[in-house]
């Protein structure tokens, strides 16, 4: 294996030392395989929001083993699970089932250039949406991480059709589609950016990308990837009220096991082959495995009301304490949260794009990110990741957390 990983960030190059192999998991806790444990923040990068085996999907995943775990057919469960979806976020009128989040921004960027007749799409420098060829200039997440942002084996073509804004800065994407008027297919963000760390957007952003893709006949969409089911119950959308045209999930919708999805408009959708000729396709797309752990996953947080309240307090807790603990010791540091996401960026600035949040200092968070390991606690093993809070956290594993940054911090600020 190249590293010796599957997924470059897993292997500890950004902050020294060897990964650790995980032998099991259990609520909020990972072991490894020389027996160490450790309180868990992230979470499978994001989608084990009950913690990890959670009885309901467990034993989902096991009975859908007993009965078949691939089909090459439909079943009643991508209907299911479609529902669930489509119940919670409204914007989706229809959606296929993929495998990845990869694939399902890829197949929405094709729809867009599709439904519009346009090459060009716009997408933020340090936003990560898959590892396609058109997202990979001057992306976040590993690209970030190992300052590679414009991956060899991209085409000169394809980078030309891809034009990069800055987050948060609306103008940045006035003056794109105003040089490109007529070529812009689309504008895709995500929502709250996850792989730059966390950035949340400024008051009326999101809004502006809303106006200025309506004006100029473009599509919006919103990679929720990471943020769907995560910042709230209908995602980062219902969060702050913003409808896009095509939205992209992932993550939590599988509760664990690979998934994908993306949907938006039916009028659009019904370009999709077989209804049109928009030719997207895929062996494993609704298999009945991830459809079965996704759709106890959902059921499970439909039925808690204060769910996502709980989460929100967690994170607020934990939020106050560290900041908390960098004012009251004149830190340069920062910390970073929405809902149950969050990163501490070693850079007393405020962060609100990748500009400011490439400052950091990425020895300093090596250096925090190993105190914290030897502590019992597992990071994002970068600056550029965001850590996340499952419902298995409990209120002393928060208040763990606190203590363990607090000596931390003497460990990178020496």
């Amino acid at each position: 294996m190249p590293g010796g990983v599957n997924s470059p960030v897993r292997a500890f190059k950004a902050v020294g030392g060897a990964p650790r192999f995980i032998a099991s998991a259990a609520g909020a806790r990972v072991t490894d395989v020389d027996g160490n444990s450790y309180v868990d923040y992230v979470c499978s990068w994001g989608p084990m929001i009950l913690g990890h085996g959670h009885p309901a999907v467990v034993n989902a995943i096991r009975d859908q083993a007993a009965v078949g775990v691939a089909y090459g057919a439909p079943s009643d469960l991508e209907v299911r699970l479609a529902e669930l979806i489509q119940r919670s976020v409204p914007s989706i009128e229809m959606l296929r089932m993929v495998n990845s989040g990869t694939e399902a921004t890829m197949a929405a960027i094709r729809l867009a250039r599709a439904a519009t007749g346009r090459p060009k799409i716009i997408k933020f420098e340090g936003c990560y949406h898959g590892h396609a060829d058109s997202f990979l200039i001057r992306a976040g997440s590993g690209a970030a991480t190992f300052g590679t942002p414009d991956s060899p084996g991209v085409t000169p073509a394809t980078a030309r059709d891809t034009l990069t804004a800055g987050f948060n800065d609306a103008d940045s994407v006035t003056r794109l589609l105003t040089e490109h008027k007529g070529d812009v297919a689309a504008v895709i963000v995500e929502p709250v950016v996850g792989n730059m760390g966390v950035v949340p957007p400024e008051p009326g952003f999101l809004e502006a990308l809303r106006q200025l893709t309506e004006a100029q006949g473009a599509l919006l969409i919103f990679d929720e990837v990471m943020t769907g089911f995560r910042v709230a119950r209908g995602g980062a959308q219902q969060r702050f009220g913003v409808r896009p045209d095509l939205t992209t999930l992932g993550k939590v919708i599988g509760g664990g096991l690979p998934v994908g999805a993306y949907g938006g408009r039916a009028d659009l959708m019904r370009l999709i082959a077989p209804e049109g000729a928009v030719y997207q396709a895929g062996t494993l797309s609704g298999n009945p495995l991830s459809m079965r752990a996704g759709v106890a996953t959902l059921e499970t947080i439909e039925a808690l009301s204060d769910f996502y309240d709980r989460l929100e307090d967690a994170g607020a807790t934990l939020e106050r304490g560290i900041a908390a603990e960098l004012a009251r010791r004149a830190l340069p540091c920062t910390i970073a949260r929405v809902a149950s996401m969050w990163t501490l960026f070693m850079t007393p600035s405020q962060i609100r794009d990748w500009s400011s949040a490439r400052r950091s200092d990425v020895a300093a968070y090596a250096r925090f990110f190993q105190a914290m390991l030897e502590r019992g606690f597992m990071l994002a093993p970068s600056q550029f990741e965001a850590n996340f809070i499952s419902a298995a956290h409990t209120s002393a594993d928060i208040d763990a957390t606190i203590t363990a940054v607090r000596e931390s911090l003497g460990v990178a600020f020496v």
